[in-house]
């Protein structure tokens, strides 16, 4: 048996930081375990935000090539998949070094141990991996940070199907000439948009009656009409019912209002929901609370139901998975494993869907707050009518500000837009400090910018924004 003064389980985004705070807060004098059962980094750096990203942004480069946005400017462009999803791979492993592996080098209490870890008692682990097992043993505090993976639909057939999911698509070396894929949230929107701007033939499917179901009505609807103008055919209210794989092909058949209809793709990427990383940890012999889909309780804290036990990261029984929402609970959680009183605050998480144009949302939506206060106040201003929009040539997308019906308190801000997800931060910071609509048009803005949206929004509550000089307020 081993000990340690702590013992982190999972070195993704949650786990990573958690184990570096606690090393700046004990000041290097603590012993920490830090257990990692798969590929250092977790989901974020290897399936996630980084490769995610690279493949949009090649996509939005080839797209825009051919685009002709700005009149009398032409742009030849051509791609080659194979090595863009080459250097796509290599992006990650440098990033892993960098930002991972060589960053525990300079933490020597912390000791990287791989091996897929289990509870065999409240302070108590078994770590197998190929050398034998190792038992561990917490003197303070365990913090379990083991993350979530794909998980597929109950659709008869998927499991006798080499289908894709968001972790397996990185793998692709031929592009695929056409692809299905299930579900219209942010992975399947950004994997579908940037699919198809790269030639691949893309038809996404959703169970419900719109994309993002839980974004603005708004936002869904004016993204879903940019993506069908971009060539992505989408079908909601549609359900896939039956997969096949014949002849290197997967056939797909689908139920909507249309009736039966079968498609035949290349590929399918399922991008339907994920499952929490808890079925092999033994949580009941440590006195481990979850929800009804294997994710951990937690208070606000990070505490589960064994008080000497945290949890942080997308194991945990939440809405939001994001990789800085882990990171920030992997420091709330370390905070207090360490002695501190730190809380979770998720009403100003900025969230962000990275298509072309960009979602970025935090915050109440107008429905959320005519179901608390009965009433509400928005504005919606479109971005063709920003000074900026006239500079780049693109104006799709708009923005929505939500405000308290009485107190005029911003409760809420919600953008399609290009750089969104550079501007929402300041839209954040304004719920968090309970600013209203008349603080934020005290402040000077930057122009011209797509950020000026936050602006206009806030001056369409004393003006129409068509009778606005530039500079205004």
């Amino acid at each position: 048996m081993r000990s340690f003064d702590y013992v982190i389980i999972g070195a993704g985004a949650a786990g990573f930081s958690a184990s570096v705070k606690l090393s700046e807060l004990t000041e290097a004098k603590a012993s920490i375990a830090l257990i990692n059962g798969g590929i250092l980094g977790g989901t974020c750096v290897n399936v996630g935000c980084v490769p995610s990203k690279y493949l949009i942004e090649a996509a939005k480069l080839y797209y825009e090539g051919r685009r002709k946005r700005i009149k009398s400017v032409e742009v030849s462009t051509k791609v080659d998949f194979t090595s863009l999803m080459h250097s796509l791979r290599e992006t990650v492993t440098t990033l892993r070094f960098e930002k991972y592996e060589k960053i525990l080098q300079h933490y020597p209490d912390v000791e990287l141990i791989s091996g897929k870890a289990e509870f065999t008692g409240p302070d108590t682990l078994k770590i197998k991996n190929s050398e034998g097992d190792i038992e561990v043993k917490a003197e303070k505090h365990i913090l379990v940070a083991t993350g979530s993976r794909p998980y597929p639909p109950p659709i008869p057939g998927i499991e006798k199907t080499n289908y894709l999911d968001s972790d397996k698509i990185w793998n692709l070396d031929e592009q695929p000439v056409d692809m299905l894929i299930l579900g219209g949230g942010a992975i399947g929107l950004e994997i579908g948009q940037a699919m198809q701007r790269l030639g691949t033939r893309v038809t996404l499917v959703e169970v419900l009656d719109r994309i993002l179901p839980t974004a603005e009505p708004d936002i869904s609807n004016e993204l879903l009409s940019i993506l069908r103008e971009e060539g992505m055919e989408i079908r909601t209210k549609t359900r896939v019912v039956e997969i096949i794989q014949k002849n290197g092909r997967k056939e797909a058949k689908l139920v909507s209002n249309r009736g039966e209809e079968k498609i035949t793709v290349d590929e399918i990427l399922v991008a339907t929901g994920r499952r929490a990383n808890t079925d092999s940890l033994h949580l009941e012999k440590a006195g481990i609370d979850t929800d009804e889909r294997g994710f951990i309780k937690v208070n606000n804290r990070m505490r589960t139901t064994n008080p000497r036990i945290f949890a942080a990261g997308d194991v945990v029984s939440k809405t939001l998975m994001l990789e800085t929402l882990s990171a920030r609970e992997g420091v709330v959680a370390a905070i207090n494993m360490a002695g501190g009183e730190a809380e979770i605050d998720y009403s100003a998480t900025p969230v962000v869907v990275f298509t072309e144009p960009q979602v970025a949302s935090v915050g109440l939506t107008e429905s959320e707050v005519m179901r608390r206060y009965k009433a509400c106040a928005c504005r919606v201003v479109h971005m063709k009518d920003l000074a900026k929009a006239s500079v780049t040539g693109e104006g799709r997308g708009l923005a929505k500000l939500v405000i308290h019906p009485h107190t005029k308190e911003i409760l809420g801000f919600h953008a399609l837009s290009p750089n969104a997800s550079e501007y929402i931060l300041a839209a954040a910071e304004a719920v968090r400090r309970k600013a209203t609509v008349y603080d934020l048009l005290d402040m000077i803005h930057v122009f011209p910018a797509y950020s000026e949206a936050l602006k206009l929004s806030a001056v369409a509550f004393l003006r129409p924004v068509g009778l606005m000089p530039c500079c205004m307020e």
